[in-house]
Parts: C-alpha cells; structure tokens; sequence
C-alpha cells in the first residue's frame, strides 16, 4: 500500500492510476489522515451469448417425475409423523 498527501497525488496522478489498475492500493492524505482511495474499476461482466445459454442446455439434467406429486407429498407428510 502507497501512501500519498493531496499534493502528491495532484503532481502524481497518472502514475498512481497506473499503479491502482496493477492492483497496488493508493490511499490519499490530507494532514496525515487517510481520505480517498485510489483503485482500479471491475470490469463489466461477460454478456451472456446464445452460445452460453446452448451450452446449459445442452448439460440439464431432467428429473423423472416421482410417484406422487407436490399436493399428494405435501398431505402425506402433514397427516404422518414426519420427522
């Protein structure tokens, strides 16, 4: 971690968003007291294609219908003593 007075910064600053994009931290001063941070910004997320979206499909898993369904579950294990 650098760091820097405003002063500093003002003269420095291209070489401090250089070092935040290489992953350094860069804090700011003012008096001695820490104020700003300087650092790199996420890159967007990847935009999900057709493609992605092909590739999901071509790999789900279907399950196979039970015996009972959700209601006749559901009334079974209210009227037993399910644990």
């Amino acid at each position: 971690m650098s760091v820097h007075s405003v002063v500093d910064a003002k003269n420095n600053l291209s070489e401090l968003i250089s070092r935040a994009e290489r992953g350094e931290e860069v804090v700011i001063t003012r008096h001695g007291v820490p104020v700003a941070e300087v650092r790199a910004v996420a890159p967007p997320p990847k935009r999900i294609t057709q493609a992605d979206i092909d590739w999901l499909d071509a790999r789900r898993v279907t399950l196979e219908p039970g015996p009972e369904g959700p209601s006749e579950l559901l009334r079974r294990m209210r009227d037993e003593d399910w644990p």
